[in-house]
Parts: C-alpha cells; structure tokens; sequence
C-alpha cells in the first residue's frame, strides 16, 4: 500500500514537473504577422510521415540485410544512450494498428520509405531480392489504399545497404548512382501499379553533411572539405537517373511522379538594411536548400557556391574547385527532372557575414562566410535546433516558387519535437506550432504557391538518430519501454484531425474550441499511462531548463519521495 502511494504522489508531482515547464514558453514572441482565417483548396492533401529505420525494428528479420544505420547505431558512443532502432516502434509487426490510427484521422496520404537492405540484403540486384521484403512492403501499400489512404513512397531515408558502404564506400563512389538505380526500378516494378508519388531521397543535405563531413550520422566519416560535396554531386546524378528511368520505362503505364524532397530553414538577414547580411542570407538557403534544387530545375549548382567554394580551393593553392563540375550534357541531364518538389521545413535562423579565412580549414560550413543565430525568446520545447518561427515557412516557400519556376510543392515533414522529463500528452506547444506553421502555409497559397499537400512530422515518436529515443515527434505517444510498443494519442491527434476536416481553419469561435476539446482528450489517455508502473515512462534526457525555484523543488521532492520508497522496501 505504501509503494502504490508513493508512486502515485511521485506521479502527480512528474507531471506538474511537465506542466511547469510547458508554460514557460510563451509562443506568442514568434509571431510576425496576424493569423489569417481561410480553408485550402478543394483535394488538398493531408498526411503524416515515417522512414523505415526509425519505425520498423525487425533490424535483422525475414532475410533483412544490414544498412550503415544498422552498424552504426551499434558503435558505443555514437547515439545518446547508446540506443539503436533494433526495434523501434516494431513498426514492421504492426502494419494493421498504424493504419487505423490514419484512418482514425482521416488521413488523405502517408508518406513512409522503403529499406533498401529489405529488399536487397547485398545492396545489388542481380546478387538477390528478398520476397519477404516485397511481401511486407506490398502488404502495407495494399492495406493503405483499402483504407483510401494514399501511398507516398520515399525510396533512400539515409539506410544504405551496409555492403555498399564497405566495398564501394557509398556515396563518394558514382557506381552508387546504377546500383540506386537498380533498386528503384525493382521498386517501380513490383509496386509502382499502385504506387503514383515516388520521392528519390529524404533531406539529402543530411546525408552529405552529416554523413560525410561532420561525421553525425551513418556512416560517420569526417571527410572534411570534400566528403559532403562528392556525396551530393552523385545523389544529384542518382536522383536524375532515376527519373529518367521512371520517365523512359514506367511513366505512361503507371501514371505516376517522381520528385525529390529537400529540407531547409529559412534564412532571415540579422539587418534588412544591411547589405552584406542580405547577401548571407541569401548564401544560406542557397548552401541549404539550392545546392540540390538548382541542378535539379535549372540544370548546375547556384552561382554562389560555385564563386564562393571556388575562391576558397585556389586560396588553398587547389588546381580545380572542390565543388565537383557538371559536363554540359550532364546539366542537361539533371536539370527538369522534378515532377513535383517536396519541402522539409522545420525553423529558421538569422543570419550575418561572417569570414572564415582559409587558413582555418576548409569545409561546408566555413566556405558559406556566414554565422547563423537565433533570437533567445523564440519556444524551443524540444530539440536544440529547432525553435518555432511559423513566419520563416511563408518566405521560404515564396522562395521555392520564384526561384524554381512555380513548381508543384507538396510539404513533406513538418512538426517540432518534445524533450521532457515524463510522458506528456498533452502537447499544447505542438498544436501551437501546427496552427501557426500551417496558418503561414495557407498564407502563401493565398499568396500564390503551389501547395498541394502537408506532411505531419510525425505520425509516431520513434528512433531519432544520434538523439535515440530522447526526443519525441509523434502525434502518437510509443511507449518503447513495454513489450508491445503501445501507442497513445496526443492531444495533437485530435487538434491536427480537426485541422483536417476543416480542410484549413474556417472561423475564429470554431477554432478557438479545437485546442480545449483536444485537451480533454488526453486526460484519458494520460489515465491509460498511468495503470502502468511509472518507472516505464520516465524520459532520460541530457537537456532539461527548470527556469523556476518552484518547478525544482517539485522534481527534488520527487526523487526524496522515490529515496524513502526504496528505503522502505
């Protein structure tokens, strides 16, 4: 009776611990611009994303080979707490739960990727093709479509074949662009009757930076100056190949697109009267954003970078740039090979001139001559690099139609991330940030941009890269602590499906009764949690602000109260 007692005050005391530090934020000192009423139009396109290393598990199941997430994630030392997404969400077990929690929203699509290694253990086609793989991924696309959900399919979300990477070392080889494209058309093969939105890659820019230069993420080389340029200048040419491919073999049988999806912040200048942080921040999207957009629309990189990465290789006494050249039939190649241009976006920096002499070392970051900075008032609730700045979203799509000719844009993850102390389902900053952010995407297709569809970041919390389990961007809670991974709705859930069957946000009276009813509904669910042991959903984090005396006297008195209990027994 004592133990259930004491566990019962700890609980309440956690959670107000939770409660605290939610109100902290105040989320009105982003705002720049009033709120605009309005629906989108008629077939726009609501979903929610996942990538399938960081929801499957299954990491070495039904003749599943090894991707370089896989072996790197196993490395001590390389993710917090050295988690591994062995298991994840077991998002490969649980096809038929996730789907009715998209059909209980109403979900228009669902983006989620394919495992390269799933279908190839080798990486290589002609080596074997592994029908429980096909089978898998078949049955998840045939149960979307019985459900009217529509598959969006991204074919490389960062989990190369781990044989790749060691016998070829993955993309710093051009043989990475025949052999994607290889397994791209296996894919348009066997699902591409069903399947008619296809994305090459998932924020490439990650997968050349932090994969190849900073050594962050998978496969965790430090190829300082020319890793991430090489990585890029050959995703560049699979992406293209591929298109090709689709364009030439599948396109007037199948009907579908092929298009690619960028991340990018926008880049605000720090003084809009000052000249040389215009320019900064022009540098910075275009570093971002245009190094892959401008060959993929008008056929070479931006100016910028060649002028800018060009400077600094001779300033090194380099022959040639460390920017790699397109030949003129290779800008012909790439350039017009977007169907449609899927947009990542999260948050957005301020940015100032900044030189960065050569003789510091060369690299992505120092060849851009620019630092970023944030403004210390903007809500950050979760991850260290994402602070809620809804009106960055509206330029930087602005950006993408003036720049890129008015291409077809469909929003391909967007959401913001939680990293606190106890389970927290009442997510009042998340619905807060979908508002917002989605209120300035409706502004720019009133604007003229052509949206056609959002994407939620995410529909489950799940592995987060070299943050493990430490950061949470699901609309639904997973409990990765129980056997079966069980899932609970945040109040999100209900706040995002009202978004939805309004199709935007109709009136203010209607509007303002979405957050408070999406707040009653977790309460039952936070009762569910709560018939579990507690210790289950506690959070270990390496970042926690108790910005008041008062929220750490709550957690210190929390932990006597655990002290006496263990004590006790």
């Amino acid at each position: 009776m004592l133990q259930h007692s004491v566990l019962r005050i700890c609980q309440f005391l956690l959670l107000a611990l939770c409660i605290f530090a939610s109100e902290d934020f105040d989320w009105m000192k982003n705002e720049m611009g009033s709120f605009q009423y309005g629906t989108f139009p008629s077939g726009f396109s609501w979903g929610a994303g996942s990538s399938a290393y960081q929801t499957e598990g299954a990491w070495d199941k039904d003749g599943k080979g090894k991707s370089i997430w896989d072996v790197f994630s196993h490395k001590r030392g390389k993710i917090h707490l050295n988690d591994t997404g062995d298991s994840s969400c077991e998002g490969y077990y649980k096809i038929k739960d996730d789907i009715a929690l998209m059909k209980d929203m109403k979900l228009n699509h669902y983006l989620f990727s394919i495992s390269w290694p799933r279908i190839l253990p080798s990486g290589i086609k002609n080596d074997y093709i592994n029908d429980k793989g096909i089978e898998h991924y078949n049955n998840l696309i045939n149960m979307l479509l019985e459900n009217r959900i529509t598959p969006i399919v991204t074919l490389y979300h960062w989990d190369l074949p781990q044989a790749l990477e060691e016998k070829y070392g993955g993309w710093q080889n051009a043989s990475m662009v025949n052999f994607f494209n290889d397994f791209a058309n296996l894919c348009f093969e066997r699902f591409g009757n069903r399947v008619k939105y296809w994305i090459t890659f998932n924020n490439p820019w990650s997968v050349a930076v932090e994969g190849y230069e900073t050594g962050e993420h998978a496969p965790g080389l430090k190829m300082k100056s020319t890793g991430a340029y090489n990585a890029a200048h050959n995703i560049i040419k699979a992406h293209a190949k591929v298109w090709h491919t689709y364009d030439a073999q599948w396109r007037n049988k199948q009907k579908g697109m092929v298009g690619i999806s960028l991340s990018a912040n926008w880049g605000e200048p720090v003084d809009i009267t000052n000249q040389r942080d215009i320019e900064a921040a022009e540098r910075y999207v275009q570093f971002y954003l245009g190094w892959f957009a401008t060959p993929l629309f008008h056929g070479d990189y931006p100016q910028i970078m060649k002028d800018y990465i060009g400077r600094k290789s001779a300033q090194q006494g380099l022959s040639s740039s460390r920017l790699p050249t397109f030949s003129p039939h290779e800008k012909s190649y790439v350039r017009g090979t977007c169907d449609f241009l899927g947009i990542s976006h999260f948050t957005t920096r301020y940015i100032t001139q900044k030189n960065f002499p050569s003789n510091r070392g060369n690299s992505y970051f120092t060849d851009r001559d620019l630092a970023e900075l944030v403004d210390p008032q903007w809500p950050d609730p979760g991850s260290e690099w994402l602070y809620s700045v809804p009106w960055g979203f509206r330029r930087l799509l602005s950006f993408v139609k003036t720049q890129y000719g008015d291409p077809v844009i469909y929003v391909t993850g967007n959401g913001v991330s939680e990293k606190m102390m106890c389970t927290e389902l009442c997510d009042d900053w998340r619905m807060q940030y979908l508002r917002d952010y989605i209120n300035e995407m409706l502004k720019a297709v009133k604007d003229g941009v052509n949206v056609k569809g959002y994407t939620a970041w995410s529909l489950l919390d799940k592995f987060e890269w070299d943050e493990g389990y430490s950061e949470r961007f699901g609309l639904y809670y997973v409990d990765f602590g129980s056997k079966n991974k069980a899932r609970y709705p945040k109040a999100s859930v209900q706040y995002y499906k009202r978004i939805i069957s309004s199709n935007g946000f109709p009136n203010q009276r209607e509007i303002e009764s979405w957050k408070r009813k999406a707040l009653e509904t977790c309460t039952s669910s936070n009762q569910l949690l709560a018939a579990d042991p507690l210790i289950s959903h506690m959070e270990m984090v390496t970042e926690i602000v108790v910005p008041t005396v008062c929220t750490l006297c709550i957690l210190l008195s929390a932990v006597f109260l655990m002290f006496l209990l263990r004590t006790r027994l």
